[in-house]
């Protein structure tokens, strides 16, 4: 093992400075730019200490955000199922319901007599011209869809939308459930408060989950219940509504909330 130099000399007045200076005692000049440690081990190499290397961790939470929620992710999905359901209306609207002329054939549900699968799917989205029932379900499914995209992501909002309400109108055509305070035989159904019902009971089931791992969020859970209450008011005041597909849409819903702890989005670090 080299020993360091046990002097140096100052090239400006040729005098011997010891090597753990920077400037010469004698004329000033600068002799390095900085002083060699202090070997303190006696002479004896010391094995070099591993560093150890700190684990990285995410930065405390901003004020405006919410532990588990990224606010800067838009709710893309939301939005597009919200569009898909605002478009069955315009259709709609373009060739209405006459004596003589039936609208396009979009995927309308009647019940009893419905054979054909893929109008268990299409059905949640569409509508016809029930304003009122659109609001009330597409203000559910903008507040559930964003909460639930921006915790799990945008296949799951879509899954739990489509599954949902898939789920309604089965349940629906298996029991034949008619519209409340009405007699008609043959009745048309649509699935969009199934598909609201779902996505708000999925959250609802996710979040109770979290309060038992003592994650509790503070949720105002009144609210919520009072959305979903409405929701299955609906059927009471529009034929479309059926409860059926209330049923049917909040049963998978809650089923489908007891899988999200699954999707849970982990941090990279």
């Amino acid at each position: 093992m080299s020993q360091p130099d046990l002097f140096v000399v100052c090239r400006n007045c040729g005098s011997e400075v010891s090597p753990y200076v920077t400037e010469c005692p004698y004329c000033g000049q600068r002799v390095r730019k900085r002083a060699p440690k202090i070997d303190r081990s006696g002479g004896e190499p010391q094995p070099k200490r591993r560093r150890r290397r700190r684990r990285p961790s995410l930065p405390r939470l901003r004020p405006e955000e919410i532990a588990g929620i990224a606010p800067e992710t838009r709710p893309y999905a939301t939005v597009g199922l919200i569009g898909l359901c605002l478009a069955s209306i315009l259709i709609y609207q373009a060739k209405p319901l006459t004596l003589t002329q039936t609208p396009v054939d979009l995927g309308y549900m009647f019940v009893p007599g419905v054979e054909d699968v893929w109008r268990f799917f299409a059905s949640p989205f569409l509508f016809q011209d029930q304003i009122g029932y659109a609001f009330v379900c597409l203000i559910a499914v903008g507040i559930f869809g964003t909460l639930l995209e921006r915790r799990f992501g945008p296949f799951v909002v879509a899954a739990v939308f489509v599954l949902s309400g898939a789920a309604g109108m089965a349940l629906t055509a298996l029991a034949e459930t008619p519209p409340l305070f009405t007699s008609d035989k043959i009745f048309l159904v649509f699935g969009a408060n199934g598909a609201a019902l779902g996505l708000l009971c999925a959250w609802l089931v996710e979040d109770r989950l979290a309060a038992r791992r003592s994650d509790d969020r503070d949720n105002d859970l009144l609210g919520v219940y009072v959305i979903a209450i409405s929701l299955v008011l609906l059927s009471v005041a529009e034929e479309a509504a059926n409860i059926g597909a209330a049923v049917g849409g909040a049963l998978a819903g809650s089923l489908l909330g007891l899988t999200l702890p699954l999707f849970t989005r982990k941090s990279p670090y």
